[in-house]
């Protein structure tokens, strides 16, 4: 195998020790598209806020998971200031270098990105967000090759208690980001749609929602008794059987899963290999 496959992957561990479904996702999806590509690609995992673990910048690609808490809580801690940094260094590597390094950004991991880059306003939402829900993609959106094959709306994993939403649109436009997905409309709530996906740069993008998250992993949570009373009492009993019905449908969270992050690594893995 060509020194060109060699692909190394550092995953970013947002979970603070937390038992979650996304890091298996993420796992998941780098073996089955490290096997059906026949590539060389390793993975090594960085438990950043537990274990301040950061990887260097010998990796090819990065992707950072979500995680729980407020993206605010860690203003004044080292791992924030270790993970901020090292999104500088990936920013000015790309600047100065020929072969780039691309960066997906999780839900946890892309709201603290949105404050890092003053880039809309990172706010806590009225309620918890939970749940499987459409995403409408913006005119970027429908041009993105990382979202090449969804349809519009799309179906994903949605689980938040904050949100970010447009804020100056100036600043967007200032440093080259693009907003590619919002929320679902919903005509008979009064409040401004939040931002679903951004295009920070060209090699750094990153999702509010959770594009590795896979009806098994999902059917897991739902089926757990306290996860099932607090979804029927915040959204009633039709939505958390709505959900559970969705899972089954390879038309919402199993063709996000096969499409976000895969065509995320296309693009990466056949730039850097043209490089």
């Amino acid at each position: 195998m060509s020194e060109k496959n060699n692909i190394k992957v550092a995953v970013i561990d947002m979970n603070n020790g937390n038992p979650n479904q996304g890091m298996r996702g993420i796992q998941e999806i780098l073996q089955s598209y490290r096997d059906k590509n026949q590539l060389n690609l390793t993975f090594d995992i960085f438990d950043i806020r537990q274990k301040g673990e950061v990887p260097d910048l010998s990796y090819d690609i990065y992707i950072s998971s979500g995680g729980p808490g407020s993206p605010f809580e860690s203003e004044q801690d080292q791992w924030e200031s270790d993970f901020f940094n090292l999104l500088d260094s990936i920013e000015s590597f790309n600047a100065e270098s020929e072969q780039k390094k691309y960066v997906f950004l999780i839900c946890h991991s892309f709201q603290l990105a949105c404050r890092k880059y003053g880039l809309g306003t990172v706010t806590k939402r009225k309620s918890n967000a939970f749940g499987i829900f459409p995403i409408s993609l913006t005119a970027s959106g429908l041009e993105e090759a990382v979202f090449d094959g969804l349809k519009d709306p799309f179906y994903s994993v949605d689980s938040r208690d904050w949100q970010v939403i447009k804020g100056n649109e100036a600043d967007f436009v200032a440093k080259g980001a693009q907003i590619l997905a919002i929320e679902k409309e919903r005509p008979h709530v009064a409040l401004e749609r939040c931002v679903m996906a951004i295009r920070f740069s060209e090699q750094v993008i990153g999702t509010q929602f959770h594009p590795e998250a896979d009806p098994v992993g999902m059917k897991m949570y739902l089926l757990q008794e306290e996860k099932k009373a607090a979804i029927i009492e915040n959204h009633g009993e039709d939505k958390y059987f709505d959900m559970l019905y969705s899972l089954d449908d390879p038309d919402r969270i199993t063709l996000t899963q096969s499409v976000i992050l895969p065509n995320f690594l296309n693009q990466a893995i056949h730039t850097l290999q043209e490089a």
